[in-house]
């Protein structure tokens, strides 16, 4: 029995350098999302995302994105996209800017009742402002929605969680395991055909020397239906 003290206290020092490796912030994001159709078959989104992070204190990033998309069918529709990033200078970090084309498959899985099931897919070719070649990136995301009433336009609950996998790192971006994103939130309606989503998001990330970053995130996005 005497040498229990001596196990626990191995015990908690073996575990602290894991906890110390973890950083974590606290962040909120907003997007606002136009989109709508061209014709019967083209399709369009354009978005404006403010990130501000290190504790809700500084605006670290501005993402600008926009796709055409093509409906293979009623359920599967293909985008051509362009993104533009701004990282503003801050917190010892010189301002960069980052420049994305990208291709998205976006599929209805299962709709069913109250219940929705949806895929994204999306493959980036990734360039930034500060040197080093190109980066490519694979993201998936599931996305599940429940609407909480029978009414046609009421409040739904939503979770997704979408991976991001660096397949080249371009000399400068992560390879293999870049970030898990996770979300639970609720889609409220909006005048029109118009949708909120609201919640929090949950951002883990790999980091140099071992580290894991964790960000908490509130999350809210704007979807502007034409």
């Amino acid at each position: 029995m005497r040498f229990r003290p001596i196990l626990i206290a191995a015990a908690l020092a073996a575990a602290s350098p894991a906890v110390a490796q973890t950083d974590h912030d606290s962040a909120v994001w907003v997007n606002v999302t136009a989109m709508g159709s061209i014709d019967d078959r083209l399709v369009y989104f354009a978005e404006v995302q403010p990130r501000v992070t290190d504790d809700v204190s500084r605006l670290s990033q501005l993402l600008l994105r926009g796709a055409i998309g093509y409906k293979l069918t009623p359920e599967i529709t293909l985008y051509q996209g362009y993104a533009h990033i701004e990282e503003p200078s801050g917190a010892g970090i010189p301002g960069r800017n980052e420049e994305r084309s990208f291709q998205q498959l976006s599929w209805s899985l299962h709709k069913a009742g109250r219940s929705d099931l949806s895929s994204r897919t999306r493959f980036e070719q990734r360039w930034r402002s500060d040197g080093g070649g190109m980066a490519l990136r694979l993201r998936e995301m599931l996305r599940y929605e429940h609407a909480l009433s029978d009414r046609k336009r009421g409040v739904a609950a939503l979770v997704w969680a979408e991976g991001f996998w660096g397949l080249k790192s371009g000399g400068w971006a992560v390879e293999e395991f870049d970030q898990l994103r996770s979300f639970v939130g609720a889609v409220i309606p909006l005048p029109g055909k118009s949708t909120l989503e609201a919640g929090y998001m949950n951002q883990l990330r790999d980091a140099p020397g071992g580290r894991t970053n964790v960000a908490h995130i509130a999350s809210l996005t704007a979807f502007i239906r034409y």
